[in-house]
């Protein structure tokens, strides 16, 4: 069903559960894993002048530095760093290597909207070519209802 899967990250801790979803799937289906950091060109280009240069390359190293970790779980994964709108940049690399889902992490809100998608979360979802799996990272103390797949209860 799956044989190519982007993973996008943000190297956050929101990510880990991400990563954790799309190895599993990769694992199920025998498919390859892509992983892909983008960094923001917005945020880059909002911030003064002076500092743009250091930003960006302070950022292309924290993508970097996430992918790398990603990478020692598995050397058959294909990492990749984009510059641009992330959102945009994900769903193209998805069409460039012709990926049959994205994994991507999302944050999560408590309150009366208990759980809402991140900017770029939703962005991708909106625009995607392929079906997209966002996994929000749940709190320690957040009881998990709904068993992963191959878990058994005790």
């Amino acid at each position: 069903m799956f044989e190519t899967v982007v993973l996008a990250t943000d190297g956050s801790e929101s990510a880990a559960r991400a990563v954790t979803l799309a190895f599993d799937l990769a694992d199920r289906f025998g498919a390859t894993i892509h992983t892909l950091y983008v960094v923001d060109e917005t945020e880059v280009e909002t911030s003064p002048e002076a500092v743009r240069d250091d930003l960006r390359t302070a950022l292309r190293a924290r993508g970097e530095e996430a992918l790398s970790e990603i990478d020692a779980q598995d050397d058959t994964v294909t990492t990749a760093v984009r510059e641009g709108d992330p959102a945009s940049e994900i769903c193209n690399y998805t069409a460039e290597i012709d990926a049959d889902l994205i994994v991507t992490g999302t944050r999560g809100r408590h309150g009366d909207h208990s759980f809402l998608l991140g900017s770029v979360a939703e962005a991708v979802v909106r625009r995607s070519p392929v079906p997209v799996l966002t996994a929000r990272q749940l709190d320690p103390d957040e009881q998990r209802d709904v068993p992963v797949p191959g878990e058994t209860g005790a």
